[in-house]
């Protein structure tokens, strides 16, 4: 029984969204799902290199829901997740893009380390 209550986007709160997304692990959670669409969530732990048991991921996942950040659905046996973008964005506009810039800003540091003179993604 999934007994987790999502709250509507108008009962979204800002300090609960930032403090969801303030750790490693869940901010992670964010970025792969929000690149990658609906996610079945033992991919989502997968393919976003979360080293956690399924229980932790769902601890996780339960405070990205209660703040708003991503919903769930199950179909049969698995659940899937997805971004509420649309509720973030109309709440608190840019906050969703921001974030995933500055993730896409820090990929491209890391990568252009040492190189004569990088300019950055626009």
């Amino acid at each position: 029984m999934d007994d987790v209550v999502e709250p509507a986007a108008e009962d979204l709160q800002l300090p609960r969204v930032l403090a969801a997304l303030a750790e490693p692990n869940r901010l992670a959670t964010v970025q792969y799902v929000a690149r990658s669409g609906e996610s079945c969530c033992s991919e989502v732990i997968q393919q976003a290199g979360l080293a956690m048991t399924k229980s932790t991921f769902s601890h996780h996942l339960r405070i990205l829901r209660e703040a708003g950040v991503l919903t769930k659905r199950i179909q049969g046996t698995k659940g899937y997740t997805k971004l509420r973008k649309g509720d973030l964005d109309r709440r608190f506009p840019g906050l969703i893009d921001a974030i995933l810039d500055a993730e896409n800003q820090d990929l491209y540091l890391e990568r252009t380390r040492g190189s004569a003179s990088p300019v950055p993604p626009s």
